[in-house]
């Protein structure tokens, strides 16, 4: 490989959560003295990012000011482009494009616009946390419509029961998760398509968070929400961001494609009311740095080292650990994992399984936060050799009771 992967990246120090963040509110705990940290929480990567990122900003930091600005052409020029290399775009203009300070700050915006606070909200559980946060910290009711698994353990949307929900409780906005988190999947067109049927029948506005959109594993691709019907493309707020591809969420910086004039311009009104929601001229060199052949090329190597570690783990618990289920994610590098047989057959609680995990060093994360019950959450964005090491801590310490291992 030509971008290195496989170096452990020492994050200490760093202003990384993901290691300093351990013991505060909702983060894994400490690990026990003897136990160095694997960081399979937090959803960034433990990897060097694209070398024509750091590269493009050094060369902006190079020139010494930083006044007021206005997005250069080469930024909206580089969103056009890669939303019409990777995603098949081919009508896309710099006008649809509003920047946002992030994902969540886009999705909050949006809803603003789509309908009044009190309003009910219809989502899709497992729920991403940060939905969960943002709609009740701003007055929304989240309906929840489970997603179901399959004979084939694949997460699928229940549409009689995203129906009657729609029906009966009057919701008009959707927060759509593509590609899933935390389930990982990765919809089909036709699975879209009945969403969007249901939508518009409903009259029902739609924020499409579609940030892992790049990181799409082997065999599978991404289907922007907006392309599925006229409907979609005129009542959809699509969100992106170079943030989750590229381990640039410390920089801050997202975007929405808003093709709609009238849905557009209300949210951009929305957007600025804070007077906060303005780029950061890093950012902005930052995406034009991504969004380059040199960014392709990471990526296209990224998406062979998560796929690997997604194949090894999976294809690990299956062997060794009886009784804890996940579904191979088909996009994203997060894992959910379900203990729920295993907890049962061991008499053991999830809290004891996190606490025997974290003890040991691998910081994943509880799974209850986003409305998996018997749930762990963990990040496969890491260095092989550390990934291999958190399964044999966790068939060691944590799984160690599985009579197949005997």
């Amino acid at each position: 490989m030509k971008y290195d992967f496989v170096s452990i990246m020492d994050r200490v120090g760093k202003d990384a959560i993901a290691v300093e963040g351990l013991g505060v509110g909702n983060a894994p705990g400490k690990p026990k003295e003897g136990f160095d940290i694997i960081p399979m929480w937090i959803a960034d990567m433990n990897f060097p990012t694209a070398p024509s990122i750091p590269q493009a900003i050094a060369e902006r930091i190079a020139h010494p000011a930083y006044g007021y600005f206005k997005p250069r052409r080469e930024y909206y020029d580089a969103i056009i482009r890669w939303q019409e290399k990777h995603n098949g775009v081919t009508d896309l203009t710099p006008e649809c494009i509003g920047y946002e300070n992030g994902v969540l700050g886009g999705v909050v915006s949006a809803l603003n616009v789509c309908c009044s606070r009190g309003e009910k909200v219809l989502l899709h559980s497992p729920t991403y946390i940060g939905f969960t946060s943002s709609l009740g910290n701003n007055g929304y009711q989240i309906v929840h419509s489970p997603l179901v698994q399959d004979e084939n353990g694949v997460w699928r949307m229940d549409f009689e029961d995203m129906e009657r929900k729609l029906k009966e409780e009057h919701i008009h906005a959707t927060v759509f998760c593509s590609p899933h988190n935390p389930c990982g999947r990765v919809w089909e067109r036709w699975e879209i398509e009945k969403a969007m049927a249901l939508f518009e029948k409903y009259n029902v506005m739609v924020v499409s968070d579609e940030i892992w959109s790049d990181l799409t594993l082997r065999g599978h691709k991404h289907i922007p929400t907006q392309s599925i019907s006229a409907y979609a493309k005129n009542h959809t707020i699509a969100l992106y961001a170079p943030s989750k591809t590229f381990n640039l969420a410390g920089l801050i910086g997202s975007y929405h494609i808003i093709y709609h004039p009238a849905l557009r311009d209300r949210v951009r009104k929305e957007s600025s009311l804070s007077h906060y929601n303005s780029m950061n001229v890093l950012s902005m060199y930052g995406l034009i740095g991504a969004y380059q052949s040199e960014g392709e090329d990471w990526l296209k190597e990224l998406r062979e080292v998560l796929s690997k570690n997604v194949d090894f783990v999976c294809d690990y618990i299956a062997q060794y650990f009886r009784g804890v289920k996940c579904f191979k994610p088909e996009g994203t590098y997060m894992l959910f994992i379900d203990c729920t047989k295993w907890c049962e057959a061991h008499h053991k609680s999830i809290d004891e399984v996190e606490q025997a995990a974290w003890d040991v060093g691998v910081a994943v994360q509880d799974g209850r936060m986003f409305f998996g019950p018997c749930h762990l959450r963990m990040n496969l964005a890491l260095p092989f050799s550390r990934v291999q090491e958190a399964m044999e801590r966790l068939k060691k310490y944590v799984f160690c009771k599985d009579e197949i291992n005997e």
